[in-house]
């Protein structure tokens, strides 16, 4: 068959499949309600039929903290627990979407734990009552954090349908909510550009006191 007759058949069919629109960018900046105050490290996100790849990643403890403070993995993803400070920590979660417990440690566990459930996962350690943490585990390749200016950007997917015809629902979650074992949904219209949400959220906590007695027996041993 000549090059000409392969070139007609493959524009028929081309032709005869269906087309899809190609994902859009919204983007998204996110406020404090009644002020113009910017809120930074959101979560958004937008329900979306595609997932990422699970991935490896770590949240280290420093300085008796944990870091990064929220870390977003897709479902499926291993996340290590990396010791970086001259003490022990015992790090653990009681939420639904993962419950584990690493029992006192130094330097780096055994081995990573795996989160294969979407939902929030609040860290703790139970030496340190000050320290908190949190890994948001999506289903959705539509997510990113908010930016020092409270903005994002995210690639919607063309099939996406959750909302309707002439809306999307963005799912947004912060540390400070004061609910912050679940997003909240702000509804927007489609194509809006920028598209601008407000928070209600909870005063930043207090800063870290002294050591507790048990941790200064850790250090004086």
């Amino acid at each position: 068959m000549r090059r000409s007759a392969i070139a007609v058949m493959a524009a028929l069919l081309m032709s005869a499949m269906p087309m899809t629109a190609g994902a859009y960018e919204l983007s998204v900046t996110v406020t404090l309600n009644g002020k113009s105050e910017p809120v930074t490290n959101a979560v958004v996100s937008v329900d979306s039929a595609r997932q990422k790849t699970p991935v490896s990643a770590e949240i280290y403890q420093k300085n008796r903290a944990f870091h990064p403070h929220v870390l977003v993995v897709p479902v499926g993803s291993s996340v290590d627990f990396p010791n970086r400070d001259n003490t022990q920590h015992h790090v653990y979660s009681f939420s639904p979407a993962k419950t584990f417990n690493i029992e006192l440690y130094a330097d780096r566990p055994a081995a990573p734990i795996v989160f294969d459930k979407p939902g929030i996962v609040e860290l703790g350690c139970n030496i340190h009552d000050h320290m908190q943490g949190f890994v948001v585990v999506t289903d959705t390749t539509a997510v990113g954090q908010t930016d020092a200016s409270g903005q994002v950007t995210l690639s919607i997917d063309p099939q996406t349908t959750e909302g309707g015809e002439d809306t999307v629902t963005l799912e947004i979650w912060h540390p400070r909510l004061p609910d912050n074992t679940r997003p909240v949904t702000r509804e927007i219209e489609r194509g809006s550009e920028p598209a601008i949400v407000t928070l209600n959220l909870e005063p930043e906590p207090a800063a870290e006191g002294s050591l507790d007695r048990l941790q200064q027996r850790f250090r004086e041993l």
